[in-house]
């Protein structure tokens, strides 16, 4: 029963070996080209971290076209040409990706904006260092323990 447990740990760290290449420079090349690839079920993980059925078909894809002599701006193209700017993970920046390169800094400038009106509406409210009263300060000295208290 051991064995049996030690060998399914095994297969998971090995991961999918259904449409591995036989030539290692041409599984590694796959590999790269797939990290350059997102998964458009899980959307935040390359095709290769992905377990889903579709990046099973898009890694098997890219290695088709690998193993037929393809370059990788050739498989590049051929996937982005049936997927369209998602499926990059580094879209190509023009008019309709303006947004998603412009979302950092637009975030950021957010979070500025939120901070600075945040502080300014925190002055007039009387939030901040005051001083204390003449009572507050005797109080103060007494539980300090000053003599002059």
């Amino acid at each position: 029963m051991l064995f049996l447990l030690l060998a399914v740990t095994a297969q998971a760290q090995i991961g999918d070996t259904t449409y591995r290449l036989s030539d290692p420079m041409q599984e590694q090349r796959a590999r790269e080209i797939g990290k350059e690839l997102r998964c458009l079920v899980c959307q935040n993980q390359s095709i290769e971290d992905s377990d889903a059925s579709l990046a099973r078909d898009l890694r098997r894809i890219v290695r088709e076209q690998v193993e037929q002599g393809a370059s990788d701006e050739q498989v590049m193209r051929f996937v982005h040409e049936r997927y369209g700017d998602f499926v990059l993970l580094r879209p190509p920046f023009k008019w309709s990706t303006l947004l998603l390169w412009a979302t950092p800094a637009l975030a950021l400038l957010g979070g500025l904006i939120a901070i600075w009106r945040a502080r300014r509406m925190a002055a007039p409210a009387g939030i901040g260092p005051t001083e204390l009263t003449e009572a507050e300060r005797q109080r103060l000295a007494a539980l300090q323990g000053d003599p002059k208290a």
